[in-house]
């Protein structure tokens, strides 16, 4: 009899914590209920955390404090992609207002994605001229092709830029090739901006200075003078490249918020369901 009643005053003791468990997970979820609706959905999910941690054994608070969490996450995103496309419809005004200054080259029957050339650069404006070309696609990468046509084969792989002491260089471009034109040697090589040794962004610094140098490197190399109209239609490209680019990552994210928002509904969907049966 004795064992029995220290079991009984045992499981007291027990259920009485418990309910006091339930209580206190309660009033955090109904703290964590009013965060959600006053729109503090980082207050709502640390709340929510909470319960989680410091109360395991509250069952049926947990699983409402999970239905609450996905709410948050829904509107989280929901708030998320609201913001994004605010962001894009700036972006793409902005794109608007200054792609007419550029050349849209793309051939539908074999690119999915064009590029974007400043007017003095274009090919047909430039056949037998050595010179430092930009371009950037659709999708905001930007390239620079160096192509030199002076005068029998230097088998030329990077570039460099200087202004006095200073200087950029491409690192040997993995993407070079060479041919001919009724007999003239033609060599063009290619640098992905971002691996491009800082080029882009020195002649974008120097754009005020004259006579930026351009040395084409290889088994010897030839230098030249960058004319200006190059170096205006770099700093242009480059310009370009940023607004593109930016539209480029805010359609990224905004695929990933509607890819977030299909999977908590259908989670939501999931369990209404199941409370349903």
């Amino acid at each position: 009899m004795k064992k029995l009643g220290l079991i009984v005053v045992a499981l007291a003791l027990t259920l009485a914590g418990c309910n006091s468990d339930e209580k206190k997970a309660s009033e955090l979820f109904q703290r964590a209920e009013v965060s959600f609706a006053a729109e503090d959905y980082s207050l709502a999910k640390l709340q929510i955390d909470s319960i989680r941690t410091l109360y395991p054994k509250a069952f049926e608070v947990r699983k409402a404090a999970i239905g609450l969490m996905q709410q948050v996450d829904l509107k989280e995103q929901q708030q998320t992609l609201a913001y994004l496309d605010s962001v894009m419809a700036v972006k793409q005004a902005s794109l608007d207002s200054i792609k007419g200054n550029y050349v849209l080259e793309k051939d539908t029957a074999y690119q999915e994605v064009g590029n974007y050339f400043y007017p003095t650069q274009v090919v047909e404006k430039n056949i037998g001229r050595s010179f430092l070309r930009a371009q950037v696609s659709e999708t905001g990468e930007m390239s620079l092709t160096s192509i030199y046509c002076a005068g029998g084969n230097i088998h030329h792989t990077a570039v460099k830029v200087s202004v006095g002491d200073l200087f950029a260089e491409t690192p040997s471009s993995s993407d070079s090739y060479e041919t001919t034109d009724l007999g003239r040697a033609i060599e063009k090589a290619d640098y992905k901006v971002g691996n491009d040794g800082g080029v882009a962004d020195f002649i974008v610094a120097n754009q005020d200075k004259k006579n930026i140098r351009l040395e084409f490197m290889g088994d010897r190399n030839y230098r030249t003078v960058m004319p200006a109209s190059d170096v205006k239609a770099i700093v242009a490209i480059v310009d370009l490249a940023k607004v593109l680019s930016a539209m480029e990552e805010i359609r990224k994210e905004q695929k990933e918020a509607n890819l977030k928002i299909q999977f908590v509904t259908r989670k939501m969907q999931e369990k209404a369901g199941e409370a349903a049966e």
